[in-house]
């Protein structure tokens, strides 16, 4: 095609990987921050993935953990907070405000419209009520500095009034305030996720107070996370950066052009790089492989994903909701999955029917004693299984 657009293939794509993302030996990061700035976020649904997408790129595996809990819980150099498309991620803390500018207001606004709704329809309080109770429980965090639900309760007790959700439908249950209204302070950027009450695997946490940040544009907040995306995951076509985002179409057309985003030709049509990152990419010059947990950034980072996963391998690794469960890697593309069983044994298996050779699965063998070694004694399930990764646990 004659029109000046430069093709990026798929073997470039996956080299753009390997070294973007931290995954080839070489290109693996010194800390947590590092990680988390190449990927702009880390899954924070389930608590193991940031520790283990963190491993999984990390020089040092061994310093896994104890870096990533001084980052997230002593530095306060990442955080736990909600973001693109409702969902918790893990970002680098100076991304706070740009986050919650691009994605989290709109979301906040409608999720607060609709407790509103839902409390007035099940008997509770008013808004006026509960704009006193959201008041108070940000002024207990303040005081206390982290705290559980059921610790801001013992200074704000209406925290503990129930309303009716659903009524007459199959869903219908008691809602608690604490549960809704901590979630929604999230989603307002108001309050983040803080250290869990048990290990670094634990889904219970406690609360804290968000860090301090600007109101920023929305627009400018939108091209600037569209920017740090691009830089990370580029090349990508609109479809990608819509689903990866949550935004309306109009905004995404509208951040690219903020930034001078260029056109490039992928498989699938028109993909988008960053102004300036059109230059081809080679490399890495070493093979290497990775094993990387359940709803990873990499493996989550795109809607289409052929180009990196067969699609007859998907009914094994993803459940039904489209969340992947973990994946083994060789040279940026899936090619298997592995789970850990209940002696803390690392097992995984090659899904493509390829033979991918004594190179391919000696790498994977050391990238799995290599998560061991660091994983130690803690037993690791994912939040959302799979049907590979159920089998190989057993």
């Amino acid at each position: 095609m004659g029109d000046g657009r430069r093709y990026v293939d798929v073997a470039e794509r996956r080299a753009r990987v390997g070294l973007r993302h931290r995954l080839a030996g070489t290109a693996r990061a010194a800390a947590p921050e590092e990680t988390a700035r190449s990927l702009v976020a880390l899954h924070g649904t389930d608590p193991a993935t940031v520790y283990l997408a963190v491993g999984a790129r990390l020089g040092d595996a061994a310093r896994t953990v104890t870096e990533t809990e001084r980052a997230l819980y002593e530095d306060g150099s990442l955080v736990r907070m909600h973001g693109m498309r409702n969902t918790v991620f893990v970002f680098p803390t100076d991304l706070t405000a740009v986050v919650h500018a691009s994605t989290g207001i709109a979301v906040a606004a409608r999720e607060r419209a609709n407790l509103l709704k839902q409390m007035a329809a099940g008997g509770a309080p008013d808004a006026a009520w509960l704009k006193e109770v959201e008041e108070s429980t940000l002024a207990v965090l303040e005081r206390r500095g982290q705290a559980t639900a059921a610790e801001l309760a013992q200074d704000e007790p209406r925290l503990r009034e129930q309303f009716l959700y659903g009524a007459g439908k199959s869903y219908e249950g008691l809602h608690t305030v604490s549960t809704r209204l901590l979630r929604l302070l999230g989603q307002e950027g108001k309050v983040v996720r803080g250290r869990p009450l048990g290990y670094w695997t634990s889904s219970q946490f406690r609360w804290a107070p968000a860090p301090p940040h600007p109101e920023l544009d929305i627009a400018e907040a939108q091209a600037a996370l569209l920017d740090r995306w691009l830089t990370a995951c580029g090349p990508a076509t609109e479809a990608d950066l819509k689903w990866w985002t949550g935004w309306k179409v109009t905004e995404v057309r509208r951040a690219l052009q903020a930034i001078g985003a260029e056109e490039v030709r992928l498989d699938e049509g028109t993909g988008y790089v960053t102004a300036g990152d059109t230059a081809p990419v080679t490399g890495p010059a070493e093979a290497w492989a990775a094993l990387l947990p359940a709803l990873d950034p990499t493996a989550m980072g795109w809607q289409h994903r052929d180009w990196y996963l067969s699609p007859d391998l998907r009914p094994a690794l993803f459940d039904r909701s489209g969340n992947v469960g973990p994946t083994v890697w060789w040279n940026g593309r899936v090619i298997g999955g592995w789970a850990q069983r209940a002696d803390g044994e690392i097992v995984w298996r090659v899904l493509d029917g390829e033979d991918v050779g004594s190179e391919a699965s000696a790498a994977i063998v050391a990238e799995a004693e290599r998560l061991r070694g660091w994983v130690g004694a803690t037993r690791i399930t994912p939040r959302f299984r799979t049907p590979l990764e159920r089998e190989l646990a057993g």
